[in-house]
């Protein structure tokens, strides 16, 4: 299997890392449908991954004063990509987000059924706005959130959230990458399209992810709970906070760990790394 992989940062090179030889990252930007068409072309890809896009450094804020940069890389980019390879009959897989919710469907959790219902960034409504558009396509579109592995790093959300003093404390889903990568491959081989949300089963707060990081990793860390309303004060755009079901993916016979498990066992390994 031959993948071809756009976007060179944080995820792109998660999965050029765990495919190996079977993976690529292109050298060419979803900028111009031509460049992107005749690099397919000349690659004749298996697969072709988009992993390109825009969330934002240090987060999501960024994106509130680049609305148009996130905007074309969110949507314009994606729907480019998805056209190239409509007319060159390749299959096209999608890194989502499913930071398009808000609460947890009174503990049922959203599926991929249900509409978005947080439209509280301009990234999270850019998000949204491609999973819709893409939809029309034969794309795999995979749901990805607050993810992060057992290595130290930037974009990694452990290594994110241990530098804020003050965290609030919301059940969340998110994507432990092992997990993560391990159910793409098998949705990839599956030739699967559609959405699907890739998460842990279950919700952890921040504040039992933090912890777990001061039990496993570095017993000084200390931290401050504070309330969203007092978030909201000093960020430019809100945050989404939900539970996501992932029953069409445990029917499609993938099991992930359960989220207290799975973190657990990443940031021992975390620690491991770290030294």
């Amino acid at each position: 299997m031959k993948i071809l992989i756009f976007g060179k940062g944080y995820i792109a090179n998660k999965f050029k890392i765990f495919f190996g030889e079977e993976a690529e990252i292109s050298n060419v930007r979803i900028e111009d449908f031509s460049k992107v068409k005749a690099e397919l072309e000349v690659k004749k890809p298996d697969v072709v991954l988009n992993c390109a896009g825009k969330t934002g450094k240090p987060n999501v804020d960024w994106c509130e004063d680049h609305k148009m940069e996130t905007l074309f890389g969110n949507v314009t980019a994606p729907l480019i990509l998805a056209r190239a390879c409509e007319e060159l009959g390749l299959y096209m897989v999608h890194i989502g987000s499913g930071c398009v919710y808000e609460g947890d469907k009174g503990g049922e959790g959203y599926s991929e059924e249900d509409a978005p219902n947080f439209d509280g960034s301009y990234y999270s409504r850019t998000k949204a706005w491609s999973e819709h558009m893409l939809k029309d396509f034969n794309v795999l579109q995979l749901r990805l959130r607050m993810p992060f592995d057992s290595i130290p790093s930037e974009r990694n959300f452990i290594t994110k959230i241990v530098k804020y003093n003050k965290v609030i404390s919301v059940p969340n889903s998110i994507s432990v990458l092992e997990d993560f990568l391990k159910a793409a491959k098998v949705l990839i081989e599956k030739r699967a399209t559609g959405v699907y949300n890739v998460t842990n089963p279950g919700t952890i707060t921040h504040q039992e992810i933090l912890d777990l990081y001061i039990e496993l990793v570095d017993p000084t860390y200390h931290y401050e709970l504070f309330s969203i309303e007092e978030m909201e004060k000093i960020t430019k755009a809100k945050r989404s906070n939900c539970g996501l079901s992932v029953k069409k993916l445990e029917a499609e016979g993938i099991h992930l760990r359960p989220v207290a498990e799975a973190v657990r066992e990443s940031l021992i390994e975390y620690q491991k790394n770290m030294e």
